[in-house]
């Protein structure tokens, strides 16, 4: 596998930020005995980083580099610090940064399959709700999509008195208010009906898991109930385990093994 470290300027961001890839490296062999003239295209998963993570976490805290070797995929990792994957109603456009512009700048750079059952989508905790928010808005494009731990009910979550949110504005700059947020389509459970209507061929698959002891789990159960109520194709799994970085480091492995990789 090939590690790059990528800096590049966002036009939908209006600066410039950065990413982790991750890219299969085929041996010598493999190469020469490619068509010449034709370009292989890797399948890639956009993997998400949590509230207080950057780009290079899932990297740092965790073995996926060595995990996704043996599966012969490219991981894409974005850095969209405390965003929660939205377009702020005071700040910056990380929704159409991660949703439109870096699949794009992500296939520009590097040699990354288009097609939607070669994409898949998945991260741990807030990056879980991005997982799932891409997946759900956009099942043209995306396969499959995980999440670990993920903070799936925004709504509420966002309102406990325990979430780790420092800046008692913070939330305002987000969504504006929490009737704004429930309503719109950032909340996720608003999102089940219309991905429900599809033709079972053209819904993503899903994959969710949580440990029992992590602070999200109640919220994990309630999503799990609605994508269950909805029809949905759900995989769900759960274990002993806390908000940490060993439990992820774990099912990202599991994540791995359950993708639909058609190659």
């Amino acid at each position: 596998m090939a590690l790059f470290q990528c800096d590049f300027f966002s036009e939908k961001l209006g600066f410039s930020t950065g990413m982790s890839v991750i890219l299969p490296q085929p041996s010598l062999a493999e190469v020469a005995s490619r068509k010449e003239g034709t370009d292989y295209k890797y399948p890639v998963l956009y993997l998400l980083h949590g509230l207080s993570d950057d780009h290079t976490a899932w990297t740092r805290y965790t073995s996926i580099e060595r995990y996704a070797s043996s599966k012969g995929i490219a991981v894409v990792m974005p850095g969209v610090h405390r965003s929660f994957y939205a377009d702020m109603e005071q700040g910056s456009r990380y929704w159409s940064f991660v949703s439109e512009e870096l699949p794009l700048v992500a296939r520009s750079f590097f040699p990354l399959s288009a097609r939607r059952e070669d994409n898949f989508v998945a991260g741990l905790s807030m990056g879980g709700y991005g997982a799932f928010k891409l997946g759900l808005h956009h099942p043209e494009r995306f396969a499959a999509a995980a999440s670990l731990s993920g903070a799936l009910d925004v709504a509420s979550r966002l309102q406990h008195p325990a979430f780790p949110y420092t800046d008692a504005g913070e939330f305002e700059r987000l969504y504006g208010s929490v009737e704004k947020l429930k309503a719109g389509p950032s909340n996720l459970f608003n999102l089940l009906t219309s991905a429900a209507e599809l033709p079972p061929e053209d819904q993503p698959r899903f994959y969710q898991c949580c440990g029992t002891e992590d602070h999200l789990y109640e919220d994990n159960l309630r999503f799990k109930a609605a994508m269950e109520e909805s029809g949905l194709p759900l995989t769900y799994d759960e274990e002993p385990g806390m908000h940490e970085w060993g439990y992820w480091d774990r099912n990202i492995q599991r994540v791995l093994d359950w993708l639909p990789l058609s190659r």
